[in-house]
């Protein structure tokens, strides 16, 4: 019966049902006052129903007594998400709201700064709301990245996508989900991402000028992966593997040192 009690996500119910009803309520907004298409708007319905389908499920298999303030705001970032998600939909059929995307963005790239802090001071910190927070800041940059394929063309998926090729990749050679040392410049260079592609998604910056920020972006993610990647394989074959160095794994982690909630980079 304990057992159970722990497993129930009866407690996490209103919690998620909230974050799904107000995802619908700024859908509404955005349709009534910038005019989102239907097709934006199916795009944030499924990113609605996906959420809380993922987080009902996570939350079934993890020992999380309860959902907690952090996976509170962790929560509202990815309802900012989800607007964004429905803009960059939108955007493919007709001109989008720059400044309603890029406010929704940044304010969604700032609250990532948040949620590790509340975990911490409030001592719940858990695995559940590092991979949910993790989860959320990769798709935001993949999101991103999709909204600069029109302007500045499909290489700039590699930034979004490069993250989950790693992961893929860590199913084939498993050394390479061994955890990695703490990382200042790991962190420097995950927080730019988003920063730099909000920048160019905002056409604040020529279109030459944008391009060459994001090319400089992605330079550096491929050389924080590659450094990450060379150091995995050189311990692959030490006693007890990556792992007995300590540190993070990345390919949980997803972009280097996204997450907040876990791991010695707190």
């Amino acid at each position: 019966m304990a057992v159970q009690e722990r497993y129930d996500t009866r407690p996490f119910g209103p919690d998620i049902t909230a974050g799904t009803g107000v995802q619908l309520l700024i859908l509404e907004a955005l349709r009534r006052v910038v005019g989102l298409s239907t097709v934006g708007w199916l795009t944030g319905c499924v990113f609605a129903v996906a959420t809380w389908v993922v987080l009902t499920v996570a939350l079934r298999r993890s020992w999380t007594p309860s959902f907690g303030m952090a996976n509170r705001v962790t929560l509202a970032r990815t309802i900012l998400v989800g607007g964004v998600t429905a803009l960059v939909a939108d955007s493919f059929e007709r001109r989008t709201p720059v400044a309603v995307l890029v406010a929704l963005a940044a304010v969604a790239l700032i609250l990532d700064a948040v949620d590790g802090q509340v975990a911490r001071r409030t001592g719940t910190v858990t695995p559940l709301g590092a991979r949910f927070d993790m989860e959320v800041d990769a798709f935001l940059i993949l999101v991103l990245c999709v909204y600069l394929v029109l302007p500045l063309g499909p290489w700039v998926l590699c930034i979004g996508l490069m993250r989950y090729v790693f992961v893929a990749a860590s199913w084939v050679w498993p050394w390479l989900s061994g955890a990695l040392p703490h990382s200042m410049a790991r962190k420097t260079v995950a927080a730019l991402q988003g920063v730099v592609l909000v920048v160019a998604g905002a056409g604040v910056l020529p279109r030459p000028a944008a391009a060459l920020a994001v090319s400089g972006a992605l330079a550096l993610l491929v050389w924080s992966f590659g450094r990450d990647v060379g150091w995995l394989w050189r311990v692959r074959g030490l006693a007890g593997g990556p792992a007995a160095a300590g540190g993070r794994n990345r390919a949980e982690e997803g972009l280097p040192a996204m997450s907040r909630r876990a791991g010695p980079d707190r």
